[in-house]
């Protein structure tokens, strides 16, 4: 008897936790959807078993509350505060209660009740401000906080904790000054602070954040996060050469290696703030040496944002390409072409190629890369596809083909065989045989790459739109020519070869072809003028023919990158994707007029 006894004792034992773990599962499932009345039992059922869970007691006494069980939950309240009386939060609980029933100065007295209660004791301070925080007594949460720092004699203790609740008050000197404050007990949080500036700071109140971190780097001079922080305000200003500053200022009192300089250079480099970028480059040369880390690849991309500053300019002068050729020529000097420096030698080759106008030396200088080994076979393929290119502008078609069918051949299925066949179907149509190029754009539509898929779309709609015109196709193949010529820098040529296709065929379609052609020479020849009032001719006269909306792109490409005329950028932008939505360019055209009206774009 007395085994069975204690057997159905043991099996009680084992059942119930599982018994409970029922209930309490059904007490959540009532609460979450607002059955108070029903979890309000069960929870009491559980709070009564296990009085010590206050996770049961808390939700007993707001089911309680929500059904305005008032009476009830204060003679619970009673009993836990006479069981507990140094136990914060139920003053809270209590003041809560009364503030229900809108007898605030009661309430008031419970939450004054429960701050006198604050202990030594840095999670029971948390808690207590967790619940006020929980009703959204920011200040008396602020008031747990502070009183809780000086019981602890650590006045930085709950600084971040601070700094937020003077966010969600609504005051920026105080949230700065807090999370500031916050980076002295935690050294490594200065990207989380980076993280929360850059949510919760408006620009407007940059000028502010600087203030606050120049104080901060007066009073702690030794504490490392707040040049940073200064740093890191400086980029989001775009105040290169003041982050530079501090970078360097950095690097040489933690005896750095050069990453933090070389990564503040990237990011002026990505933002094409090319000056910022060379000097940190220039910085990383001038200090590190040849045997270390950051050395050689500073000088790459030091000449890297030098190229670009050069040739995105569309006014640069003589002089200025000369002085780029010379640096490309010291560092070739310096380094070798190898295959390390490939890279930039392929980027010299279209230099000499495209702003120096000499393909003899930009084919000769990947000639001879392409015979180095050990370069990879992207990399030849890469360099074959640039080579076909200078032949072609050198007139030396077989070579460009045979270049172009090479690369198709070794790269079948991937992003380089697609270039390939773009290049061999585009020479194909400069040389007037237009069915079989028209047949390879039709396939390069669903090309792997946007720009190839929107290339061959383009060439194809054309092709399409102007073999039909006529029972002739000699425009064509004349505006064809003009496109070659105009493509191996013979401009003369070319605006020759316009003109006879005005003469010959006044009438024909290709009027606004042959206009959008003369604003892309133009363009080249930094005709900026002509190459506007080219451009608004097509936009004026030609609003349903194909090259409006490239015109339209080109137009505000050139107000807002060359002139610097976000205004009337903005409006050409914002024309192409309302009345072009189906162009190729709306989506960009969208993004950019974001961009020059301020939004945040991902």
């Amino acid at each position: 008897m007395i085994k069975r006894i204690g057997l159905v004792v043991s099996i009680c034992a084992f059942l119930m936790p599982s018994i409970w773990a029922q209930k309490s599962k059904l007490a959540d499932q009532y609460f979450r959807n607002g059955e108070y009345e029903k979890s309000s039992l069960l929870y009491k059922d559980l709070y009564k078993e296990n009085r010590r869970n206050d996770y049961y007691f808390s939700r007993y006494l707001e089911s309680m509350l929500a059904i305005e069980k008032f009476e009830e939950a204060e003679s619970v309240l009673k009993q836990e505060i006479k069981a507990r009386p140094k136990d914060a939060q139920l003053y809270v609980n209590y003041g809560n209660l009364y503030e229900k029933q809108f007898k605030t100065e009661e309430a008031d007295e419970q939450y004054r009740k429960a701050i006198k209660r604050v202990s030594k004791n840095k999670g029971s301070i948390s808690r207590l401000a967790s619940a006020f925080l929980s009703l959204a007594k920011y200040d008396l949460a602020i008031e747990v906080y502070e009183e809780g720092s000086e019981k602890l004699d650590n006045k930085n203790v709950f600084a971040y904790q601070l700094g937020d609740l003077y966010r969600r008050k609504g005051e920026p000197q105080k949230m700065i000054q807090y999370y500031l404050l916050s980076a002295i007990l935690s050294p490594n949080r200065v990207n989380s602070l980076k993280n929360v500036f850059q949510r919760y700071v408006d620009k407007e109140q940059y000028p502010l954040l600087q203030e606050e971190i120049f104080t901060m780097v007066q009073e702690y001079p030794d504490e490392i996060a707040y040049p940073e922080l200064l740093q890191w305000l400086y980029v989001q200003q775009k105040d290169y050469k003041k982050a530079l500053r501090q970078a360097r200022a950095l690097d040489r009192k933690l005896d750095e290696n050069g990453s933090r300089v070389y990564e503040l250079a990237s990011i002026a480099q990505n933002a094409k703030a090319y000056d910022g970028a060379i000097s940190a480059y220039q910085y990383i040369i001038d200090t590190k040496g040849p045997n270390t880390r950051f050395y050689i690849t500073s000088k790459l991309e030091m000449l890297d944002c030098k190229r670009k500053k050069v040739t995105e300019n569309f006014q640069h002068t003589q002089e200025e390409l000369t002085n780029l050729e010379n640096e490309y020529e010291g560092f070739l000097e310096e380094f070798g072409k190898n295959t390390q420096t490939v890279f930039l030698v392929i980027e010299y080759a279209k230099f000499q190629a495209l702003y120096l106008g000499n393909i003899k030396k930009a084919i000769a200088l990947l000639e001879e890369m392409r015979t180095q080994r050990g370069l990879k076979k992207e990399i030849i393929g890469n360099i074959k596809l640039d080579l076909g290119n200078y032949y072609l502008i050198d007139d030396n078609i077989w070579e460009a083909t045979l270049l172009y069918s090479q690369v198709d051949k070794t790269f079948k299925e991937g992003i380089l065989g697609e270039r390939a066949r773009y290049r061999n179907a585009l020479l194909s149509y400069y040389n007037g045989d237009f069915e079989w190029s028209q047949q390879q754009f039709k396939i390069l539509k669903s090309a792997t790459t946007k720009l190839i898929s929107n290339d061959a779309i383009d060439r194809s709609i054309f092709i399409l739109d102007n073999l039909g015109l006529d029972t002739t196709d000699v425009p064509l193949k004349m505006y064809a020519e003009a496109e070659l010529l105009m493509y191996q820098n013979k401009y003369d040529d070319a605006h020759i070869q316009l003109k006879a296709i005005e003469d010959q065929f006044p009438e024909h379609g290709l009027k606004d072809d042959l206009l959008y052609l003369r604003a892309q020479i133009y363009k080249r020849t930094e005709e900026t003028e002509l190459a506007i009032e080219t451009y608004k001719l097509i936009i004026e006269n030609h609003k349903e023919e194909i090259r409006c909306d490239n015109a339209l792109m080109e137009l505000a490409e050139m107000y807002h990158y060359q002139l610097k005329d976000l205004e009337n950028a903005q409006k050409l932008y914002e024309k192409l994707f309302l009345e072009f939505s189906s162009s190729t360019f709306s989506v960009e055209a969208r993004k950019r007029f974001r961009i020059i009206r301020g939004d945040e774009v991902q």
